[in-house]
This record gives structure tokens, sequence and C-alpha cells, in this order.
């Protein structure tokens, strides 16, 4: 008999591009996991609401990161848009009778986003402050028994581990697993332009470098790589090294990492050959990519169709739990 494969669950907001930050910190990752775990990938739209946003871009952006995932590498079967599994709104109000008001005002991304600068007119909506209520019910209605989390984004798993032990206690039941942090390797990628900072598309394009952008912009923004030129000080390697070296290892180059990082021990490293070898090696990947989304916005109809397939067929687990919490917290329910 077949051991079950144990759950993983991961969700990403769309926003459209995805940028190598986005692609090795956590994408990569989502693909590799395939072939041990049964996942379940959410493009999470209902999420992309809480902050300043732009109508007409949502639904493009959503549709572009699913193309772009499925490009990647994720298997179709296993993702979802949450927007077509009511049954997240619908959990997320449940729990929220569950989840502290103290906890969750004390969620350390909610200070940091109602504090930014891009809040517009200073508008801080409702659906920023309770976002991690609605991400437990994400996690918790496919009773996932992991979730791959980078440090940032612990917390959160912390308050969803929570509002399942409080349920629990108050249903008299061990119903929902309590999900684990997946610990993986997942490299920290830094912008090339300040490579103090996170690649992200928020600092501005020059921080971010798309995984199906042009061939060579590519090489220009390796190029011009900020690499803190200077006297070596002890065994430490500048930021901006560290950030070039990780992107060679991340995209797989070991035999130019292994070459170029004994030049650099031996003091003979140049620095034109180390953005030679990460830029080569991100456009490498990049073609390969670039040719699987050309195929599949080729055939566009029938892979929308497939998603939206997809999402129904996922959906019927959260349909499930909906209907076994609704029993066990008293309200009156529907068969589906």
């Amino acid at each position: 008999m077949t051991e079950k494969k144990k759950r993983v669950l991961s969700c990403i907001q769309p926003t459209g591009d995805m940028h190598f930050g986005n692609y090795f910190g956590a994408v990569k990752n989502w693909v590799d996991l395939q072939k041990e775990y049964d996942c379940t990938y959410g493009v999470v739209d209902y999420h992309a609401m809480t902050m300043p946003y732009d109508v007409k871009k949502l639904r493009n952006n959503t549709w572009e990161l699913l193309f772009n995932l499925l490009a990647v590498g994720i298997d179709v079967n296993n993702l979802f848009v949450q927007s077509l599994v009511p049954e997240h709104a619908e959990l997320g109000w449940i729990f929220n009778n569950f989840a502290s008001m103290g906890r969750v005002e004390n969620m350390t991304q909610y200070k940091d986003k109602s504090t930014s600068e891009n809040i517009k007119d200073k508008f801080i909506s409702v659906g920023l402050f309770d976002y991690p209520v609605l991400q437990a019910a994400d996690i918790l209605i496919y009773k996932a028994d992991f979730v791959p989390v980078g440090k940032d984004q612990s917390q959160h798993l912390e308050l969803t581990r929570e509002i399942a032990n409080r349920f629990n206690n108050q249903v008299g039941k061990e119903y929902f697993v309590l999900p684990d942090t997946l610990f993986t390797e997942t490299p920290n990628i830094r912008s090339t332009a300040d490579p103090t900072r996170k690649m992200s598309k928020s600092a501005g394009e020059k921080h971010y470098i798309n995984v199906f952008g042009d061939e060579d912009r590519i090489r220009k923004q390796i190029r011009s790589a900020v690499t803190d030129t200077g006297e070596k000080t002890g065994d430490e390697m500048s930021p901006g090294l560290v950030g070039l070296f990780t992107l060679l290892k991340a995209g797989g180059n070991m035999q130019a990492h292994s070459t170029l990082m004994e030049h650099y021990n031996a003091d003979v490293l140049k620095y034109v050959d180390l953005k030679d070898a990460v830029a080569e090696t991100l456009i490498a990947l990049s073609k390969t990519f670039k040719e699987n989304k050309s195929a599949i916005i080729a055939d566009k109809k029938n892979i929308k169709l497939q998603i939206k397939q997809s999402s129904e067929e996922i959906r019927k687990i959260a349909q499930s739990t909906l209907r076994e919490v609704k029993e066990l917290v008293g309200l009156l329910n529907v068969k589906f």
C-alpha cells in the first residue's frame, strides 16, 4: 500500500511579473517540492486587495502570474485561484472569532504596511489588518501538513497554529492539523543595484530582474551590478559579491561558481568574469522559461480552462472542510 503523501500549501499574491528574487526565493522551491509532496499552490487575489491597487490590473496580473508559474514548472493540477474558492473567505470570517484582536494587531507586516508611504490618502483597510486571519484560512482549509515560509512569514504560521488550537479546544476535537514550517534552503536574493536590499518590484525597476525579461536588459543589469569595490577585509565578502555568487549558485551553474570562488579566494577574481557568468546563467534560464510561456500563450484559452478546472477540483477539498467546520461550530449547513 502506497503511503499517502504529506500536503504542502503555499500561496503568492498576483503582481504580474516574476523576478528572480521570487523565482529563486520561493517558486523554484515549489517546483522541486512537487516531486515529494501533495502540493497545493494558490494565487491569492483577495490578499492583493488589502493595499491600494489598480482594479483593471488585478485580473490581468492574476492570469499573468498563473502563466508564469506554469512556464517555470508548476503543475497546473496543483494550482488554484483564491477568488474561485469562496470558502476561503467564509472560513476566514469564522476564524475571526477564534483570533485575538491584540495578536493580530501586533503582526509585523501589518505594522510595516500600515505605516508605508505607499498608502494612498493614509487609508488603511480592515482587510490589511485582518489578512493574517484569511491567510490562516488559506492554510487550514486544506489541512496542510507543511507550509514553506521565509523568516518574514513565520509569525503568520504561528498565528495560524494558535487559531487552529483555539478552534480545536473550543469544539472539543483535534480537528485541524497544526501545520509545521517546511524549512528548505531558499537563497536570499538581493538587489543588484543595492545589495543591502532584497530584490523587489516595490523598490523600483532597477532593483529587480524580470525572469521573462529581455536578454540585453538582463545582461545590462548584471553588468551594472554594485560590487562594493575596495580592499577585502579579512575573509568577509562584500554584499555585492555575495549577491552575485548567490545568483550563480541559485541558477545551478556550480562549475562556474566553484572556479570563480577559487579565484576570489586567491585574490585574482575579475568582476567582469563573475558578472558575465551570472548574466549567461540567468539568460539561459530565462530563455527556457520564455519558450515555455510562448507555448502557453499560444494555447491560452485551453490553459485558462485547465486552471479553472483545477481550481474547481481543489475547491472540493475546501467545501468538505467548511461543511465539517460549520457542523462543529453549530452553524446551519447546506449540502455541497
